[in-house]
């Protein structure tokens, strides 16, 4: 396989060549070769947080084999070649047997297995405050367990990558050293926790802050906050869900501006309700909701009432261009690079001798020439293989 686009990093136009699952070689196209009208091509696209597509969630306690496969392969029209199918605060036993799905959907199908890269577990150990907690369950919301977590691992085949949870709970820094000294990627999230708690948690291991800005009190004291001491914490890597509705456009600039785009990393976030047209639908958690013609995904009636996340990972790239003064390859990094270095999967790269997990797409505007577009996903290649669309 071979095909000639722009590197989204140096812009510069080349040859790219795989074989056998690896990109083989990627020749620079010299001379009078202008690329100008080629499409990019990037290291795939990653997701740490999707929780469900096309009408399916990972935490639906009927979830199949067929249902992970399904949400799989429906990812690759998105540009996405690894993701986390995340798994949302519940019962013991849906959590049990999401993780057990999983981990079968994975040993039964080489294209589950060459997408998943492992599992995100959110919850059950967040915060029980309305805000914080966002939309799960309070019945479900509860202190960490040590073995309760080590029987969820253990279904999951060992594939849980990340835990979030809050560190408000007694206890919350010995459990989150143990977990972290599995290799399990400790993350703050719906947390109503305080500085002292926050700042225990990161001393145990802890390294991720889920969605920051999200997940919150409606309301929060000027200072101190959990979400300024998330924000100042270095050892803290904060994923944002720039979807145009999650967060405002002057949040994402004073977020990336005050982190470091070093220390971002863009998720979905997005729930059963992505890829669905625009409509109402019954949702067993959160009654009606309604995906609106743009986007997004609110409690039926209440259109300021946010009922999650609809808009795919590439609208997140776009948007960081939008938003912010970062560049195309800051913005694609934060899709790609960055968050597959986090969950020990090899990093997604674009050079020879690297898996082919590839995204070509076409984004407006990226190179300086105008106003930024709509991330448009020319073709997916996954472990070497055309998933999605066609070679340019």
């Amino acid at each position: 396989m071979e095909f000639v686009a722009r590197r989204y990093d140096t812009h510069c136009p080349v040859s790219v060549r795989i074989e056998n699952r690896h990109i083989r070689s990627i020749e620079t196209l010299n001379g009078t070769f202008s690329g100008a009208d080629l499409p990019w091509v990037a290291p795939g696209f990653v997701d740490l947080q999707v929780n469900g597509y096309g009408g399916r969630e990972f935490a639906d306690p009927s979830l199949s084999v067929e249902d992970v496969a399904e949400i799989s392969t429906a990812l690759d029209h998105d540009g996405v070649t690894s993701y986390l199918p995340t798994v949302t605060t519940h019962s013991f036993e849906t959590l049990r047997r999401a993780m057990a799905t999983i981990a079968a959907a994975g040993e039964q199908s080489s294209d589950v297995a060459d997408r998943v890269a492992g599992i995100h577990l959110e919850g059950p150990y967040t915060s029980a405050e309305d805000g914080p907690r966002g939309a799960h369950p309070v019945e479900h919301v509860r202190p960490p367990d040590w073995d309760e977590f080590q029987r969820l691992q253990e279904a999951a085949g060992g594939q849980i990558r990340i835990l979030t949870m809050s560190p408000e709970h007694e206890g919350s820094a010995q459990f989150i050293s143990r977990v972290a000294e599995t290799g399990v990627l400790v993350a703050i999230g719906h947390t109503s926790a305080n500085t002292d708690q926050i700042h225990a948690a990161v001393d145990a291991g802890a390294r991720l802050s889920t969605h920051l800005g999200n997940g919150a009190h409606g309301q929060l004291r000027r200072h101190p906050n959990y979400i300024w001491d998330q924000l100042a914490e270095d050892r803290l890597v904060a994923s944002l869900i720039v979807d145009g509705h999650h967060l405002p456009p002057a949040v994402v600039k004073t977020l990336v501006r005050a982190k470091s785009p070093e220390r971002c990393i863009l998720v979905s976030d997005i729930t059963g309700m992505a890829g669905m047209p625009p409509g109402r639908y019954s949702n067993s958690s959160l009654g009606d909701v309604v995906v609106a013609e743009d986007g997004r995904l609110v409690i039926a009636g209440q259109r300021q009432l946010l009922a999650g996340a609809a808009r795919p990972l590439r609208d997140g790239i776009a948007n960081m261009l939008r938003f912010t003064d970062q560049d195309l390859r800051s913005a694609v990094e934060m899709a790609s690079t960055r968050p597959s270095s986090l969950v020990a999967r090899e990093a997604a790269r674009l050079e020879p001798g690297a898996t082919a997990d590839l995204t070509i797409f076409r984004l407006p505007g990226a190179d300086g020439s105008g106003p930024i577009g709509d991330l448009e996903v020319f073709a997916t290649i996954n472990a070497g293989k055309l998933v999605f669309g066609s070679l340019p």
